[in-house]
């Protein structure tokens, strides 16, 4: 699965291609996505290169194939997103029914990615129902549904929603919705360094992202989890 960002890049990469025979500078690309910086062309050429679509050419300046498009470029009408199950393992016994204890309504504003950053998702899909003792009164809360399986070794698996308590600090140690240079949000634990943040995951397949403070923007903690059996 590619970010917003990342098929904005690949698809002005294929199109300048297509129309003058060489893919785009990163000065271009940078203009063309409204990035601040070409540190963050860097990344997304990495990433689509690592997925396969493209493939930089050595020796060779602005030297970029591409290998394969993704569906939604591919076939853009009628394309429907496929919704991947995660784990349904037994319920711990700590586990709360939800219908039948005080529940509360919070908004479910989309997927954060328990995984590789995808595009931050600010607007409501649906409403959730969760405990009425997993909120703290006073404090904004809502859910997201986790996409991704970084975060399993916490116990948080793809499917799961999370319940996030809006704050702009952390602790170290914290599970957080971290926004990614303002536009690419995800679930990892937090942990500060000085000037630098280090996103971690809870999973030995994925390793740690350390950005600038200045790149980093905490929108909440995780306060509760809730799974559907």
């Amino acid at each position: 699965m590619l970010t917003k960002k990342q098929l904005e890049l690949l698809d002005f990469i294929n199109k300048r291609l297509k129309r003058d025979g060489v893919p785009p500078s990163f000065d271009e690309m940078k203009e063309a996505l409204d990035l601040r910086s070409k540190s963050g062309i860097h990344r997304l050429i990495t990433a689509l290169e690592e997925r396969g679509f493209i493939r930089r050419l050595a020796h060779r300046a602005r030297a970029i194939e591409i290998l394969k498009l993704p569906e939604p470029l591919e076939k853009p009408a009628g394309f429907t997103p496929r919704v991947i199950e995660g784990d349904r393992s037994n319920p711990p016994p700590a586990a709360m029914v939800v219908e039948t204890g005080d529940a509360t309504t919070l908004p479910l504003m989309g997927r954060i990615a328990a995984g590789v950053p995808i595009e931050a998702i600010s607007h409501v899909q649906n409403n959730v129902a969760v405990p009425g003792n997993m909120v703290s009164s006073g404090a904004h809360h809502y859910a997201l549904e986790v996409k991704g399986d970084s975060m399993v070794d916490a116990g948080i698996n793809d499917g799961d929603v999370v319940v996030i308590r809006e704050s702009k600090t952390a602790d170290n140690g914290d599970i957080v919705v971290a926004l990614v240079e303002g536009h690419e949000a995800t679930l990892k634990r937090f942990r500060r360094n000085g000037g630098a943040i280090a996103l971690e995951a809870a999973n030995p397949a994925y390793e740690t992202r350390v950005f600038r403070d200045d790149q980093v923007q905490v929108q909440g903690r995780l306060v509760g989890l809730i799974r559907t059996y």
